[in-house]
């Protein structure tokens, strides 16, 4: 187990280093320089030239890289943060410590000051909506895998392929229409900010619901598949031919291991709530990590987006980690000692 978790780290750690690589490469073909968009809109080309030249802003590719990794892990100052450049730019944190992205010409903040704040928010809504979407893929999947063919059946993979097809702005604008429009019970935005008159409990309602209504449907049919398979595997029949009682065989022999597949594809979700709602978020104003990152993509902030860019694939891996380590959990054939 731990030359499994030793491979798994540096195997991340050198996904994060090309995963940041290409980030930065591909940022070069945005356009505008960082000099113009740091000085703004109505600075001279003199004035963007000479930062230019302090910031080694035409310095190659491998060089810049290498100058913007060690100010990353904190080996060298920020360069922005120079007093000599005239910028006025200030981290609280210093000009050199482990984790500084740099500073966001969108924002006029550290990078760090948006990017983990808006990461939180992300956090507490996809937090909340997977709490609700594995009871109701579990409670879904396996009530249809149990009655495969039924009425019951056919109606509950009717719903969730229905609600899997919707697309989030759909079933935004329709729950808005119903529950903000018709029936003024909820905040057709969410803010975060309670002084509009709704408490934020009741602006995270409609995102939340937009997310379960998309999101479950989808697992619930693969838990389903999976419980249809399990239920006919000899052991599930001689357990029922010893006399066990239907909940025994369901919850103490099938139910685990049907959850062996599905349980990788729940984890997987957790990638989309962090960095996929952005139509969800936009849709309801939510001050979240996926409209940051698009706000920044479309304004070219380069330094918010490579840091979001790179928190998106950390995420990716660490759920991928977590996935195989609860797979060898569930499944004690491939435990590693």
């Amino acid at each position: 187990m731990v030359a499994f978790l030793a491979k798994r780290l540096v195997l991340m750690l050198a996904t994060m280093l090309v995963a940041s690589f290409v980030v930065f490469a591909v940022s070069e073909f945005t356009p505008g320089s960082v000099a113009r968009k740091s000085l703004g809109p109505f600075a001279t080309q003199e004035q963007v030239d000479i930062l230019t030249e302090k910031l080694k802003a035409n310095d190659p590719l491998p060089v810049r890289y290498g100058r913007w990794l060690g100010v990353l892990v904190g080996a060298i100052p920020d360069p922005l943060q120079d007093p000599t450049n005239g910028l006025n730019f200030s981290d609280p944190r210093g000009a050199r410590y482990f984790g500084n992205f740099g500073y966001s010409t969108l924002y006029k903040l550290p990078v760090n000051d948006v990017l983990w704040d808006r990461l939180g928010n992300t956090a507490i809504l996809a937090g909340l909506a997977f709490a609700l979407i594995v009871p109701l893929s579990i409670l879904f999947g396996v009530l249809s895998g149990l009655k495969e063919g039924s009425g019951l059946d056919r109606t509950l993979s009717v719903l969730c392929i229905t609600f899997t097809s919707i697309p989030e702005f759909a079933s935004g604008v329709f729950l808005v229409t119903l529950f903000v429009i018709l029936w003024p019970v909820l905040p057709g935005t969410s803010p975060l900010d309670p002084s509009g008159g709704w408490s934020v409990p009741s602006q995270m309602v409609l995102p939340v619901a937009v997310l379960v209504i998309y999101d479950f449907g989808y697992v619930a049919r693969m838990i389903r598949v999976s419980m249809i398979e399990v239920m006919e595997k000899p052991y599930i029949r001689t357990a029922i031919l010893k006399g066990l009682s239907p909940r025994q065989v369901i919850l103490g022999h099938a139910l685990r291991n049907a959850m062996i597949a599905p349980f990788t594809v729940l984890l997987l979700q957790l990638n989309f709530l962090i960095s996929g709602v952005v139509v969800t978020e936009l849709v309801f104003a939510y001050p979240g990590f996926g409209r940051m990152l698009l706000e920044a993509s479309l304004f070219g902030d380069i330094s918010t987006v490579e840091a979001a860019t790179l928190v998106t694939v950390a995420v990716a891996i660490v759920t991928q980690l977590l996935g195989d380590l609860g797979y060898m959990a569930l499944n004690p054939r491939i435990r590693l000692r």
